[in-house]
């Protein structure tokens, strides 16, 4: 068998049986990591195959889950049968939160796992042991729900060193029953950064836009009330990116509801529109986010007027502010 590129890649594969969600995060120096590595299937269970992967281990994998053999099992199954299980990276949570690892003995150094409770951590070709020792930590010591811990996971893991020969890829799947857009399908999460200088910050900032636009994870002790300080604030947010046009006088008017509602929908955060006089935090700060992006290129359109206070009613007799070099070239002229 011809060996093709070997990912590099480290990964975490956890359930939350809570919350009948299962998942992996995965960061890898491979093109489109997501790709290859990540498998689940909701109230099935989850995998991720790496290193010289076989992607067989994925479908195969979650047809063994699926008829009820547990991680352990289901590890053993694959790799026994597999002639180049020695280059082979697996990690394996199954319906019941059970979890299992296997790395080849001809795996690229530093190469292992670590198996917890509910999850996996598995990594080739990293920095050391501690890669993945950091991730387990980061998994059992995160709060909040199963992406919040995967990428909490991952961005320890990059933390203490991760892929040897740096980073490109990265990845983030979570399945939940009857979760999808519209509900139809168990695809909670699935996003990803194919190719990218720093894939995991990259994953984070399109994960919090993801969230905002398809998820309902936040607290609503959390939500803005709209005073008037407040809606004046979102005024000249509105304004400053182009949705608002009226006088900033602080009132929930007509015209406020409508660029309010126009900025919501041109964005796809319909999933975020209120009728009680309040606004979600994310909503808040992607809007600001955005006026504060817009200012800054308002400015640096402003162009530079030589002589601004050399002419009209204010200007300052015996000054210019013309550069020394424009006003030589004047006096040769005259």
């Amino acid at each position: 068998m011809s060996q093709g590129p070997r990912l590099s890649t480290f990964s975490i594969v956890a359930a939350d049986l809570d919350r009948q969600e299962w998942g992996i995060a995965v960061q890898s120096k491979f093109v489109a990591v997501g790709s290859v590595v990540p498998w689940a299937e909701a109230k099935v269970g989850a995998l991720a195959t790496q290193a010289l992967a076989n992607v067989r281990y994925g479908p195969d994998g979650l047809s063994l889950l699926r008829s009820g053999l547990a991680a352990p099992d289901v590890v053993h199954k694959l790799t026994s049968v597999d002639p180049e299980r020695e280059h082979r990276q697996l990690g394996v949570v199954d319906a019941k939160g059970r979890a299992a690892a296997y790395t080849g003995a001809k795996c690229l150094d530093w190469a292992g796992h670590v198996v917890g409770e509910g999850f996996t951590c598995q990594g080739n070709i990293l920095t050391g042991e501690e890669v993945v020792e950091r991730m387990a930590r980061a998994m059992e010591t995160t709060p909040g729900d199963l992406a919040d811990r995967l990428l909490a996971a991952l961005a320890a893991g990059q933390k203490m060193g991760g892929d040897r020969r740096g980073q490109q890829a990265a990845s983030l799947f979570v399945v939940k029953p009857g979760a999808s857009y519209g509900g139809g399908v168990d695809r909670y999460i699935d996003v990803r950064v194919d190719d990218h200088p720093a894939p995991i910050e990259e994953l984070r900032r399109i994960f919090a836009i993801y969230d905002m636009t398809l998820l309902n994870r936040e607290d609503p002790s959390t939500l803005i009330p709209l005073t008037p300080a407040a809606i004046l604030e979102v005024q000249k947010d509105l304004k400053s990116v182009g949705y608002y046009f009226g006088p900033l006088h602080g009132r929930w008017d007509e015209a406020t509801q409508a660029a309010f509602d126009k900025y919501l929908g041109v964005h796809n955060f319909e999933n975020k529109a209120r009728t009680d006089g309040k606004v979600w935090p994310s909503v808040r700060r992607h809007l600001r986010e955005s006026a504060a992006r817009a200012e800054a290129e308002a400015q640096k359109a402003q162009p530079q007027i030589y002589g601004a206070l050399s002419s009209g009613p204010g200007k300052v007799m015996g000054s210019s502010t013309r550069p020394a070099k424009d006003t030589e070239r004047a006096k040769r002229r005259k």
